[in-house]
């Protein structure tokens, strides 16, 4: 121990790590089943796409400002102190959004739990598939009798059913929806034209009837009658509410937003405030090097968090949460864990409070990218990365949920990813090495699309586990050679901020544009043909910069640190010689760049 325990580095960096460990399981309660708790709520893939866009652009935009505000001001204890209890109470909010259909919160848990349908926004359509023993469905479906295996389109017996046009039409057509969600056994739904969960029930003003597309022909229990008088009165009440505006889809939409937005100002200054502090704290005592493998600790506390929190959804929710739309234990869960890394963050190591003049580390990694064209075409392939990143972070789930996943299976495959990124990483020097930065950027590419591709051909809930090795390689492999660029191309003094510009501000603006774009491909193209979009995206894009990358100046940047360390070896006196010359001549070209 240290006599001065400010400055016990040993201290220091466990706290750290237990710390990372924490935040990545507190991560992982949320933030993988947000878009799937978005499904769950009713909210269909443009409007998830807007959301979790508005996200990421939020993250790229106020993460920077409150680490800038955060040191400025020495306020950092405040801020992370400030930043877990608000996203805790923030994460909360969530529970309160009310799902577009109210009566599907209760199915999971009351014994209906094979009913899974959404009810959706009027113009959105959805396929009911329904399956039969008998091979036929009930009398009061009209039409030629029905094959097993076979594909019907027929129109309900509505012989009893008030008719009319406008918005007597619209509560008929609600009514039957709410219907279907609460007295069909054994209904569920598929992925068919405009949208993962589609309505395929269709009105006809002319003949006041409706039209329900099955993919696989089912039974309607024989006390079903859907044309009954009393099975009609019985959904009125239903309507009734799903006819007042604070509970349609519009306001479910309006609260997510809101609450998400908020949410996100919050907890996303956490990380970046929490990095700055620890290398300015090790820094002081020359041990910044130790900074770098803490991203380990965080990636080993998500696959904890992501199949624990899933285990304990999967088995508890229905004992812990008896009201309130499915998912909400997730919500508990966060900020649960928070708590604890509140608890942690009090030791946390902060540097003493200093008086330091404004910092242009920023605008000099700016001014360095400006003026760069090998970094220029680093940029726009992070942010791509970012983009098509994004699709997988917000629609594999729901991919994986129409072929029948569980979310521990779901849980299972983002764990494989981490853990093997983790693993993976051992290999990062000799990788760079044998294939050099541009090989190792082409084959993080190559994995990527390769891996988006396979999603696109999914065919089963556990065919996704395999692939997800080529995601540990895309995932380590690209950022490996990015930080290796930065490292190679930055300028003294500017590398940890450029590598921060990288991973936090365009990474998520592409995440950004990928999530705004990938909801309506959703809308009306359907997953599979998002994730060959984003594969020929990518394919194009390292054709692109393998095209482009020899054309570039290769410029040579003096290295300080690797010419200070190469002063104390045992080279030759005119190697040294010429080395210092270098260095003089470096920090003279150095001191008329600040004056100018």
């Amino acid at each position: 121990m240290s006599p001065n325990p400010q400055w016990d580095v040993p201290r220091a960096l466990g706290v750290a790590k237990l710390f990372h460990l924490v935040c990545g399981v507190r991560d992982a309660c949320v933030t993988p089943f947000l878009t799937l708790y978005l499904r769950h709520l009713g909210v269909t893939a443009p409007w998830v796409g807007i959301l979790m866009g508005t996200k990421h652009l939020v993250a790229a935009c106020w993460t920077p400002f409150c680490a800038f505000l955060a040191k400025r001001y020495r306020r950092r204890r405040m801020f992370l102190t400030g930043s877990l209890l608000g996203s805790a109470g923030a994460s909360l909010l969530m529970v309160l959004v009310p799902p577009v259909d109210r009566n599907l919160g209760n199915h999971f848990c009351n014994g209906s739990n094979k009913v899974a349908i959404t009810v959706l926004p009027l113009g959105v359509t959805r396929t009911v598939t329904m399956t039969s023993a008998q091979g036929s469905v009930p009398n009061h479906w009209v039409g030629a009798p029905s094959l097993p295996g076979s594909r019907h389109t027929r129109a309900l017996d509505t012989a009893g059913f008030p008719k009319g046009s406008g918005r007597n039409q619209e509560r008929i057509l609600r009514s039957l929806q709410a219907y279907l969600a609460g007295s069909v056994e054994g209904a569920r739904t598929t992925t068919q034209a405009l949208h993962p969960v589609t309505s395929g029930l269709r009105t006809n003003s002319q003949e006041g009837t409706f039209e329900v597309d099955n993919t696989t022909l089912g039974t309607l229990p024989g006390s079903a009658a859907l044309g009954s008088p009393d099975n009609w009165s019985k959904t009125q009440g239903d309507a009734q509410a799903l006819d007042h505006p604070s509970k349609g889809p519009q306001w479910t939409f309006i609260l997510s937003l809101g609450f998400v937005v908020f949410w996100e100002l919050l907890a996303a200054p956490l990380q970046q405030v929490a990095d700055d502090s620890l290398y300015e704290y090790l820094d002081f005592v020359d041990a910044a090097d130790r900074n770098k493998g803490l991203w380990m600790w965080r990636l080993l506390g998500m696959s904890a968090g992501v199949c624990g929190i899933a285990a304990l959804v999967g088995h508890l929710e229905c004992f812990l949460v008896t009201n309130g739309p499915r998912g909400a234990i997730h919500f508990y869960s966060y900020a649960l864990v928070s708590t604890l890394a509140l608890a942690v963050s009090t030791a946390f190591p902060v540097p003493i409070d200093q008086k330091q003049g404004p910092s242009y580390k920023p605008i000099k990694a700016l001014s360095l990218i400006r003026g760069d064209s090998r970094l220029i075409l680093l940029t726009f392939t992070v942010f791509w990365i970012g983009a098509t990143t994004s699709t997988v972070q917000n629609f594999l789930f729901w991919h994986m949920k129409d072929h029948g996943s569980s979310e521990l299976v779901m849980g299972f495959s983002v764990a494989l990813g981490l853990l093997g990124e983790v693993l993976f990483h051992p290999f990062r020097t000799w990788l760079l090495r044998k294939l050099s930065r541009v090989g190792v950027l082409g084959l993080g590419l190559s994995c990527l699309a390769l891996q988006l591709l396979y999603y696109s051909f999914t065919w089963s809930w556990w065919s996704v586990l395999p692939v997800q090795i080529l995601g540990a390689i895309s995932s380590g492999a690209l950022w490996w050679a990015v930080g290796a660029s930065v490292e190679d191309l930055a300028t003294s003094g500017v590398e940890r901020s450029l590598s921060t510009m990288f991973r936090g501000h365009f990474y998520e603006s592409g995440c950004s544009l990928g999530s705004f774009a990938g909801g309506f491909v959703v809308m009306h193209f359907g997953i599979a043909v998002l994730y060959q979009a984003c594969c020929v995206v990518l394919l194009l894009w390292l054709a692109l910069f393998l095209a482009t990358k020899p054309r570039l100046p290769q410029e040579q940047r003096i290295n300080y640190s690797k010419l200070l360390a190469m002063e104390g070896s045992d080279s030759s006196d005119s190697e040294q010689g010429s080395e210092r010359d270098w260095l003089v001549k470096a920090m003279r070209e150095d001191h008329v760049d600040w004056k100018g």
